[in-house]
């Protein structure tokens, strides 16, 4: 699985949905758009400031985790940001490999 942490800001239609709904809605459709992907969420917060929603959640896969992304951006009600996230594991794996890189210019 891939913990990816989801950041947005609400449009306009979508704070009047949030308004209409509640908080507690939103975050079950958002828990029910990740179950249907084989994913959950780990954490979910409201916000103010400059992100309104703040998720973290467990996907399959990369490609899901894009998925998923852009269905909400295509709703127009959001407009989000997404970072994968790493365990404190893997990057101890990542540091262990020796990707040979050439810098621009030398």
């Amino acid at each position: 699985m891939t913990k990816f942490m989801w950041s947005g800001r609400y449009t306009q239609a979508g704070t009047k949905g949030l308004i209409a709904e509640g908080g507690t809605a939103r975050r079950a459709a958002i828990d029910k758009l990740l179950q249907s992907v084989g994913g959950k969420i780990e954490a979910f917060y409201y916000a103010f400031g400059s992100d309104d929603v703040i998720m973290i959640g467990e996907v399959p896969d990369n490609v899901t985790g894009a998925s998923i992304s852009m269905t909400v951006a295509a709703s127009g009600a959001v407009n989000g940001k997404v970072t994968i996230l790493l365990t404190p594991e893997e990057i101890d794996r990542a540091a262990k490999m020796s990707p040979v890189y050439k810098p621009p210019g030398t």
